[in-house]
């Protein structure tokens, strides 16, 4: 396995036989959940935006040498949402007071961004069908990511209001 295949399918969890969108979402929780222990916010905010930069040219240069478009083995893309979404839950989380809030973070942000990533509503689908190459493959999971973060972000402060 190349570098490159390495880095897009995020150590392989992309090559999982199915729902690999989804493995590799779980896999980029876990390594998040993972790095913020170690880490904070911001930093994993800063490797994210390199992850996003990075993967735009790497999926150009693997689509070019594959002549594909969005392999579903791809999901770089998947880690960089899903981290947008965890942060953006979880600096929430720190600031409420109900027991589980950082849990409820972890798990609604999963959930939040499995579903905008799936269903494309609006921007996030016009971006996946009409962006090409790896700026339309990274843009959509960033957007998603922006997308389940707020949902997560509502429902937290919602939960937040009856306690």
């Amino acid at each position: 396995m190349t570098l490159n295949r390495l880095f897009i399918t995020f150590g392989g969890s992309g090559l999982a036989p199915k729902a690999p969108g989804t493995a590799g979402s779980l896999a980029a929780l876990i390594v998040g959940v993972l790095l913020l222990q170690v880490m904070p916010i911001p930093t994993l905010f800063m490797i994210t935006l390199a992850i996003t930069i990075i993967g735009i040219f790497e999926i150009n240069k693997y689509e070019k040498e594959t002549g594909t478009h969005d392999d579903k083995s791809i999901v770089i893309d998947e880690v960089a949402g899903m981290w947008i979404a965890l942060m953006m839950a979880l600096s929430t989380a720190k600031s409420l007071e109900y027991p589980y809030a950082t849990e409820l973070a972890i798990v609604g942000s999963f959930a939040a961004f499995r579903l905008f990533d799936i269903w494309k509503p609006s921007f996030i689908g016009t971006i996946d069908q009409k962006v090409k190459g790896g700026l339309g493959v990274m843009g959509d999971d960033v957007v998603a990511g922006v997308a389940g973060g707020m949902l997560t972000v509502l429902v937290l402060t919602g939960i937040g209001k009856v306690f």
